[in-house]
């Protein structure tokens, strides 16, 4: 079994795929991408960033974040997903929640975060709140936005912490913000997020968690569990 992620900065990714195999739950080879691989960290930053861009936040293969405007990222997915069919993957996961175009698609079976826990929230109860939490507090405009066409009857309130750069402490606060609010359902709208983050947000706010990067595991797990060969 051979499985292709994509991350949208620089791979490896040696902070997710651990806990990703480890959420499979079955022995498997994983053959990654990231879409800046082939550029330096001085030709990322010098891409050109407008004020109207969709901000991501991508980490390098030091495990710096990187701030970076959606639109270079997309052609470099569509690269991506077309070498790991080249060498005949038997699924692909995209390392990112962010909201990709339709035409990001492959003739393997997709992993898309952003789809999953679209169709999660979708479950909610009509008067349920959920807490989104982001990598930077600039990046919530565009996040309520998306929510808002997503999802526009949705009840959200947002707040940010980098996965890569923010502290026990840093994490704590974020957590005790939610904590007080009415939130039915806290979401770590970032792969980058990992059991460390969801644990303090566990014990600080006694709420149920969604954490992006085991749940593609999961899925993942079922796939190859339920007979996979058969798509």
């Amino acid at each position: 079994m051979k499985i292709g992620t994509i991350t949208t900065g620089q791979s490896p990714r040696i902070d997710i795929i651990l806990e990703l195999k480890e959420a499979i739950g079955f022995e498997v080879e994983i053959v990654e991408r990231g879409v800046f691989d082939n550029l330096t960290r001085k030709e990322i930053i010098n891409l050109d960033y407008r004020q109207d861009d969709y901000t991501m936040v991508v980490r390098m293969r030091d495990g710096e974040q990187i701030k970076v405007a959606e639109r270079h990222i997309i052609e470099g997915v569509k690269k991506c997903i077309a070498d790991l069919e080249r060498i005949e993957v038997d699924l692909i996961i995209l390392l990112c929640t962010g909201k990709f175009p339709k035409e990001i698609t492959s003739n393997k079976l997709f992993l898309k975060p952003n789809k999953l826990i679209e169709n999660i929230v979708e479950s909610m109860p009509q008067d349920g709140v959920m807490a989104v939490i982001v990598p930077l507090l600039e990046q919530i405009p565009l996040i309520e936005q998306k929510w808002k066409i997503t999802n526009p009857n949705q009840k959200a309130i947002f707040d940010a912490v980098s996965p890569y750069t923010g502290t026990d402490d840093e994490i704590k606060k974020v957590a005790e913000r939610i904590a007080k609010t009415d939130a039915n359902l806290v979401i770590l709208d970032c792969v980058g997020y990992n059991k460390r983050v969801k644990t303090v947000f566990q014990k600080v706010t006694k709420k149920p968690i969604l954490l992006p990067s085991t749940l593609l595991g999961r899925i993942a797990g079922e796939l190859i569990c339920g007979g996979f060969n058969k798509y």
